[in-house]
């Protein structure tokens, strides 16, 4: 059994992103997951064929459940002669993920001499006009871990509140992107919003980037095969 770690990645210039997915894939490998891990983006042509199989499991990661994992992913391992292949939860799903998101920006918050009680964290993601997922996956975690911060602001990139403006007057306020990867929004849209917005806060890398990441995704796939009580043995 193989398990496939699918991002998106970027049809404009595949090669970047496409590096980016297997070297998270060789660091999850090296957490012991209890089977072969290879990674791969959608843009690059022909790659997930070569990386899938009807036998395989696929990590979906991206950062909510709706219309992409749902029918997109299916329908795109359907025609890389994997229709067989069991999709996972996406990794921005992870029950693990909402205690990582407050421990890493207490990290960031006391770097700065802050409490977390004084702290306010600015919570950004993706969004939709055409799809609720990303806003309703961010806004739950926002409200779920609310009482570990002053407040949980949250923005997005294309939709209501938008991050440019929900970033305005924030103090002692710490921007955390609730993306997986460093990618087209988080290389451009969202520091050009935090600069219209004169964030000037801890700008802290995507989630999906933080160091704990590779052994969550690790620990989901030894749940998956029923290895998880092996880990270690």
């Amino acid at each position: 059994m193989r398990a496939v770690i699918v991002s998106h990645g970027q049809p404009g210039d595949p090669g970047p992103q496409q590096r980016a997915a297997q070297d998270l894939a060789a660091a999850v490998a090296a957490q012991d997951p209890g089977c072969e891990v290879v990674g791969t983006t959608l843009a690059m042509p022909g790659a997930l064929a070569e990386a899938a199989d009807d036998d395989s499991l696929i990590y979906p990661m991206f950062m909510a459940e709706g219309w992409f994992t749902g029918r997109e992913l299916p329908r795109r391992l359907a025609e890389a002669g994997a229709g067989g292949a069991r999709i996972l939860r996406p990794f921005g799903t992870d029950p693990a993920l909402p205690g990582l998101i407050v421990a890493t920006a207490h990290r960031a918050a006391a770097e700065q001499g802050w409490q977390p009680g004084d702290t306010t964290l600015l919570l950004t993601a993706h969004g939709s006009q055409r799809s609720q997922a990303s806003f309703t996956i961010t806004t739950d975690i926002a409200t779920g871990i609310a009482p570990h911060f002053a407040r949980v602001v949250t923005g997005f990139v294309e939709q209501e509140p938008f991050i440019a403006d929900a970033a305005i007057g924030l103090d002692r306020a710490v921007s955390l992107p609730f993306f997986a990867l460093r990618a087209e929004h988080v290389l451009g849209d969202l520091p050009a919003a935090l600069d219209q917005a004169g964030f000037d806060g801890p700008r802290l890398d995507p989630i999906g980037l933080a160091p704990e990441v590779p052994a969550l995704i690790a620990a989901a796939i030894r749940k998956a095969t029923g290895k998880d009580g092996q880990h270690g043995l």
